[in-house]
């Protein structure tokens, strides 16, 4: 008989509890540290560039979260340092900004750690400009990290936009349509593959500007632009 998948969750927690390798001996486990949630937000604060962008947005993707799913979601955001090896128990981290993405060694270490034992990772250029420093920068690392070809375009049929809403692809950015950052429309999201599925999803489209806004102004919103971050978070969780 085929053996089951281990999901995502699944998986860290059991890295968390040194079932696989010892190599998180000595933290507690996930269902240890948070055991009223399934889900809670993690920023990753990194020491070379503005991390802190997009302040309001967590909270937006957070009551989506409880609007759309049964979810139990902390309702506060989480911000860990990128070097600290509690960041390897999170379900889902969120890294973003504008400026130079160089990692120290213990934050790269932690980065590669993560991702390749099951850990997901939402990258958001917030330049939106596939030339930019940030995008080049961050480029550069995971070229470092993973091998110059890991970083990939995401087909627009992938499990990602179907999982929960469905789309066409990645949607569009009023910062797109505005002509903001290098005035195209990326009609791609990139990502890391590890053993099949995602473990890092790069967007230089800005989301996190895009879902940056006072919570109080949804319902103007003629159709609820959070909804692909739902698809994000599920499938961070149960890819």
């Amino acid at each position: 008989m085929a053996s089951r998948r281990v999901t995502r969750s699944e998986c860290l927690r059991l890295l968390a509890g040194g079932a696989m390798g010892g190599w998180l001996a000595g933290l507690p486990s996930a269902s240890q540290a948070a055991p009223a949630y399934d889900f809670w937000f993690t920023r990753l604060r990194y020491d070379s560039g503005d991390w802190d962008v997009d302040q309001r947005m967590p909270a937006n993707i957070l009551t989506s979260l409880v609007d759309y799913t049964t979810l139990r979601v902390d309702p506060e955001e989480r911000v860990v340092r990128l070097s600290d090896p509690a960041m390897l128990t999170a379900p889902f981290c969120y890294l973003a900004g504008h400026k130079l993405v160089e990692f120290s060694p213990a934050e790269a270490e932690n980065f590669k750690t993560y991702v390749r034992n099951g850990g997901f990772v939402f990258v958001d250029d917030c330049n939106h400009d596939i030339d930019g420093l940030f995008a080049k920068s961050f480029e550069r690392q995971m070229a470092k990290l993973f091998g110059a070809d890991a970083l990939k375009k995401l087909p627009n049929d992938h499990l990602i936009y179907r999982n929960f809403f469905k789309f066409d692809g990645p949607p569009t950015t009023s910062f797109e349509l505005n002509g903001w950052g290098d005035d195209l429309v990326h009609d791609y999201l990139k990502g890391i593959e590890i053993g099949g599925r995602l473990g890092v999803l790069y967007s230089n489209k800005d989301y996190g500007c895009e879902w940056d806004y006072d919570w109080r102004n949804k319902r103007f919103l003629a159709d609820d632009n959070t909804k692909f971050a739902v698809n994000i978070v599920l499938y961070a969780l149960t890819a």
